[in-house]
């Protein structure tokens, strides 16, 4: 099992003794791996404690914040097992769940089986900012995104082996998981109340991820700026058109002064638009080409 922490010190014994119970009702043999992605709460210190009296409980420190699904990347490149579970560790997802998620997989031969959130306990605020991410992120994408699942599931070894693979810097692992195409189910699970801290996902941080999401798995803003291009072609084909029947008619009205500047502002405000679209996806491409690693450790309680 591989869990991101970050702002959770105090239920990470419960999360780790309570996956390990129901860990055991399906495999004798299993280790459980938390990434530390620099938690404001000194969770590191209580990371360790644990792993001293548990010898299946690894513990991995990143250098600094590097995010949610950098932890996660992190956490699947050191684990081992033929089967890996992922979740979050503020127990919103409920470790009851893993014995019926390893159960359904191997029963109906699915290589992945992500958890669908029945009755969301987030507050009102987080569950309207995470349905707009998640419409605007399937409008952009251009392919359909579900807000009742996330990370919590479990993953056959060739999937994982298929994520880690991946080179890009922005992660998003179940995007990542879902563009491999391997065979995956849902299972439907009650949603618990968050156990320890808050979410740390704000509204702008919830915009950055689906511009980095969108930026690296869809075209569709640089065909929105292709279409607007097209468009305001057209609409200048139009005013020409406009001003040639004018003329022809002799109506030799001089153009004021409003539609002059409304135009210059018009024109200007696509091309910057459209440049800001380009000056994305390049900076995009240039911090895939740099080549840094979008995580670094700097502790593992194993060494």
């Amino acid at each position: 099992m591989v869990s991101p922490v970050y702002g959770c010190r105090g239920c990470l014994e419960e999360l780790v003794d309570s996956v390990a119970a129901y860990l055991r009702e399906v495999v004798d043999d299993f280790e459980v791996i938390l990434v530390d992605d620099a938690s404001p709460d000194q969770a590191w210190s209580r990371i360790q404690e644990l792993a001293a009296t548990r010898p299946w409980l690894r513990g991995l420190r990143l250098a600094r914040n590097f995010g949610q699904h950098s932890a996660i990347s992190a956490g699947i490149e050191h684990a081992t097992g033929r089967w890996v579970v992922v979740m979050d560790c503020d127990l919103q997802d409920p470790p009851s769940a893993i014995p019926d998620l390893y159960r359904k997989a191997t029963a109906e031969n699915f290589d992945v089986v992500f958890v669908q959130r029945r009755n969301r306990k987030d507050s009102w605020s987080k569950r309207l900012s995470s349905w707009g991410f998640f419409r605007l992120l399937t409008w952009l994408t251009g392919s359909q995104q579900d807000a009742s699942t996330a990370n919590f599931g479990i993953f056959r070894r060739p999937v994982i082996d298929a994520v880690c693979n991946m080179p890009e810097r922005d992660r998003s692992f179940p995007l990542m998981v879902k563009w491999a195409g391997f065979r995956h189910g849902v299972l439907p699970v009650e949603h618990s109340s968050r156990a320890e801290g808050r979410s740390s996902y704000t509204l702008r941080k919830l915009l950055r991820l689906a511009t980095n999401i969108t930026l690296g798995y869809s075209e569709k803003p640089l065909k929105l700026v292709a279409f607007s291009g097209i468009l305001c072609s057209l609409v200048s084909f139009f005013m020409v058109a406009m001003a040639v029947a004018r003329w022809v008619d002799g109506d030799m009205a001089v153009a004021g002064y409003t539609s002059v500047i409304a135009s210059i502002w018009l024109v200007g405000g696509m091309l910057l638009f459209s440049l800001g679209v380009v000056g994305l996806y390049v900076g995009q491409v240039f911090r895939n080409v740099q080549g840094r690693p979008y995580y670094i450790l700097s502790e593992d309680t194993r060494r």
